[in-house]
């Protein structure tokens, strides 16, 4: 997968992973990453779907609906970049946070429902239940920020409650920070997620 890597400064704190949002690339969420933790290392990947030129995580049937069986496929895709990754950059594989906005947030939250050891927490802005009826493996200490907005036509709030819930059902860690405001990344969402990350 097409990706950034940038080694740490302090090889005790978490790799970041990076998930940019639809048509968005490996470049877009590099500020947040300086804004959460300067010394951490950096990992930020590109989406390998296309969807009318725009590189996402994994393919949709329409506007918040997922194409479930490739969403299935392309999350064990990351998760296997993830342990290649770990291996070719010497960092440790279990002591991943990922930082995912809109379709960046979806796959990392596919990340922890279908495997259990994939992150050590994570960061979603505006993610959406990745898949519905299915068991999710038990998240008992991992960290969990969902940053939500209020007044979002593309992730309506009752998606951020329903994840919410599902991941508490899980056993995660997790605060869920509200914006009124729309689909788009705030300052004010990012800088509750470094405090967040600060306190956690």
């Amino acid at each position: 997968m097409k990706h950034i890597f940038k080694k740490g400064n302090d090889p005790l704190k978490p790799t970041l992973l990076l998930l940019h949002g639809t048509g968005g690339t490996e470049r877009d969420l590099l500020p947040l990453a300086e804004k959460i933790d300067k010394d951490a290392a950096i990992l930020s990947v590109r989406g390998n779907v296309l969807e009318n030129g725009m590189p996402r995580f994994f393919k949709r049937l329409a506007e918040g609906v997922f194409d479930e069986e490739d969403l299935i496929f392309r999350t064990n895709e990351l998760n296997e970049f993830l342990n290649e990754a770990a291996n070719e950059n010497g960092f440790d594989r279990e002591n991943i946070i990922a930082i995912g906005y809109s379709n960046g947030a979806n796959i990392a939250a596919s990340l922890l429902f279908h495997y259990q050891n994939a992150l050590s927490g994570a960061i979603l802005h505006h993610p959406m239940v990745p898949r519905s009826n299915m068991a999710l493996p038990d998240l008992s200490g991992k960290n969990i920020f969902i940053a939500a907005g209020t007044n979002d036509p593309i992730c309506p709030p009752e998606e951020s409650k329903d994840l919410y819930s599902l991941l508490e059902q899980a056993k995660a860690n997790l605060e869920l920070h509200w914006e009124n405001k729309g689909h788009q990344l705030t300052y004010a969402e990012v800088e509750a997620a470094a405090e967040w990350y600060r306190n956690k």
